[in-house]
């Protein structure tokens, strides 16, 4: 039988992707990584064979992916002191001398095209994974809808519901669907050697703003702004500059479409349809 393996498995997405993959195989087949025997107790208790691993250290990963076949390498955060790329690096190069036979990615969408600047660690690692001689699946997900809480708890809480992004689409989909598919694709016999671009059904802010208003109890004003007054109602509201800014220039980005998509890989993955916008945000107040 075929031994899997999910990375940061203790991690929001991690965990969900080991949950669904449990669904699928026997819990004796899978293996979780984690950073450390603290992070690992809560997995060894609900009965998951876990093993330590980190992306900063090479030996560690070796050892942690003998006897792997399938890997599902959940990507790092950008902070810390040794790069993104090397982390990554780390990882597909331990998983090829490990005898690892397929690698499950997790990218962001349009990454060969995104002018987004998380794009280029992901076309680093897509491309370090084509070169391996690995089979792979390289998955890359857009928008998570929880992404979108610090915009549902201000309207909630303080009664404006603020963007800067226009009428731009976003393909949200619940992290727990990006997840689900993931493990789909873990656990299928194919060998696929293909990217998946995974993504929800388009909507734009204001759809999103209907579909809190139609999820919630909650009364609050629609505020469409430009760049300098979307920052300035952060900065108000007890923002930090620095994220204000950044949440300011992800929108300029999402008003260009730019985590749009009209791709059914997420649906045909996961085998059904999406859940609806309104569903979904009721699920994640």
């Amino acid at each position: 039988m075929a031994k899997y393996m999910v990375t940061g498995s203790t991690g929001n997405f991690g965990g969900l992707a080991l949950y669904y993959l449990s669904k699928k195989v026997a819990k004796s087949d899978i293996i979780g990584l984690a950073r450390s025997e603290d992070k690992a107790k809560k997995l060894r208790d609900q009965g998951f064979d876990v093993r330590i691993g980190d992306y900063t250290n090479y030996g560690s990963l070796v050892n942690a992916f003998r006897g792997v076949d399938r890997l599902l390498f959940v990507s790092s955060t950008t902070s810390g002191e040794i790069s993104r790329q090397i982390q990554h690096e780390n990882v597909v190069d331990a998983a090829k001398e490990a005898g690892v036979k397929f690698i499950g990615y997790t990218s962001l969408i349009k990454a060969d095209t995104s002018q987004s600047p998380l794009a280029t660690d992901h076309v680093f690692t897509e491309n370090l994974i084509k070169e391996s001689g690995l089979n792979y699946a390289i998955l890359r997900n857009s928008w998570y809808l929880e992404n979108e809480k610090n915009i549902i708890d201000a309207a909630l809480n303080i009664g404006k519901f603020v963007y800067s992004a226009g009428e731009g689409n976003v393909a949200w989909a619940l992290r727990r669907e990006y997840a689900e598919a993931a493990a789909n694709a873990l656990s299928s016999d194919e060998d696929y050697d293909q990217i998946f671009e995974l993504a929800g059904d388009s909507a734009t802010y204001a759809d999103l703003a209907a579909a809190l208003a139609n999820a919630s109890d909650g009364k609050f004003e629609i505020l469409s702004l430009e760049p300098a007054d979307h920052k300035r109602f952060l900065i108000n509201n007890d923002v930090p500059e620095g994220f204000a800014d950044y949440l300011v220039e992800l929108h300029q980005g999402l008003k260009n479409s730019m985590l749009a998509s009209d791709s059914n890989d997420l649906k045909e993955l996961l085998g059904r349809d999406l859940i609806p916008l309104s569903d979904a945000v009721a699920e994640i107040l």
